[in-house]
C-alpha cells in the first residue's frame, strides 16, 4: 500500500479541536493532488502529540479529535433509539384505538365545528365570485341575488341522520334544511332564496357544530346567480 502520511486539520468552525486522516498517496495520485504542500501555521499547536492511530483505535483523551466525535456519534445514537421508542409506542396506540373504531379510518362523512361547507367541484364561476377555498360566495355589485342548496345524506344500516346546513349571509342565520331521524337513512332537501345583496356582502353554507352528512357528498349542491342588479341614479 505505500507509505501512509498523517495530516491535521483544523476545525474550529464546528468547534473541534482537530481530527487526523490516514490518506493514501495513491490517492493523491488519483485526485491529482501534490503530494508535499506547504502548510503556513503560526503559534503553538493546538496539541503537541497526534496521533492518528487514536481516531481509528476509539481510544479516549487523544490528541485528536476521536473523543468528541465518538461521543457525538453515542449522542446521536441515543437520541435514535429514544425516538424509535417513541415512534413504536404511538404506532401501537393508534392500532389499538383504530381496533377498537374501524370507522375513524372507513369514514365517509364530512363533520365539522360551525364551519363553511366548501365545495372544490365548481363547474361555473362567472365573475370569480365564488372562493372554492373558502367556501365562500362575495356579491361583486348590488343587486338581488337567488341561492339555492341541496343537502344529501345516508348513514347507513343502524345510522342517524342527523345534520343541519343552514345559508349565511355576512355571519347572520338564514334559510337551512336539517334532519334528525333514526327511522330513515338516506334523505335529502332543498332551499331556494332570494336575497338583497350589496358589493362585498358574503354568502355560504353552514354545517351546524356536531351535525354531519355521510356518503356520496357529491350530491351537496350549492348554486347562485344575480336576477337582477341595482343600477346607480
Amino acid at each position: 500500500m505505500g507509505k501512509q502520511y498523517c495530516i491535521l486539520f483544523l476545525l474550529n468552525q464546528i468547534k473541534l479541536s482537530s481530527i487526523c486522516l490516514l490518506i493514501s498517496p495513491y490517492l493523491f495520485a488519483l485526485l491529482g493532488v501534490p503530494l508535499f504542500f506547504p502548510v503556513d501555521w503560526k503559534g503553538a499547536l493546538t496539541c503537541e502529540k497526534s496521533d492518528c492511530n487514536c481516531t481509528f483505535n476509539q481510544q479516549r483523551g487523544c490528541c485528536c479529535a476521536a473523543s468528541d466525535m465518538f461521543q457525538l456519534e453515542e449522542d446521536i445514537l441515543g437520541r435514535m433509539k429514544f425516538l424509535w421508542h417513541d415512534i413504536s409506542t404511538l404506532k401501537g396506540r393508534v392500532q389499538s384505538l383504530t381496533g377498537e373504531h374501524p370507522c375513524l379510518l372507513n369514514s365517509k362523512c364530512f363533520e365539522a365545528i360551525d364551519l363553511c361547507f366548501p365545495f372544490s367541484s365548481v363547474l361555473l364561476n362567472s365573475g370569480n365570485g365564488y372562493n372554492p377555498s373558502l367556501g365562500i360566495f362575495t356579491a361583486p355589485f348590488p343587486g338581488v341575488y337567488v341561492f339555492s342548496f341541496t343537502t344529501y345524506s345516508s348513514v347507513g344500516e343502524n345510522g342517524r341522520l342527523y345534520h343541519k346546513v343552514q345559508l349565511m349571509k355576512n355571519g347572520k342565520r338564514g334559510a337551512s334544511v336539517w334532519e334528525n331521524n333514526r327511522e330513515d337513512t338516506e334523505d335529502s332537501a332543498t332551499q331556494v332564496v332570494a336575497l338583497e345583496m350589496q358589493r362585498g356582502d358574503q354568502v355560504y353554507l353552514d354545517l351546524m357544530s356536531g351535525r354531519k352528512l355521510c356518503t356520496n357528498l357529491q350530491y351537496n349542491v350549492f348554486t347562485g346567480y344575480i336576477l337582477y342588479p341595482y343600477i346607480a341614479a
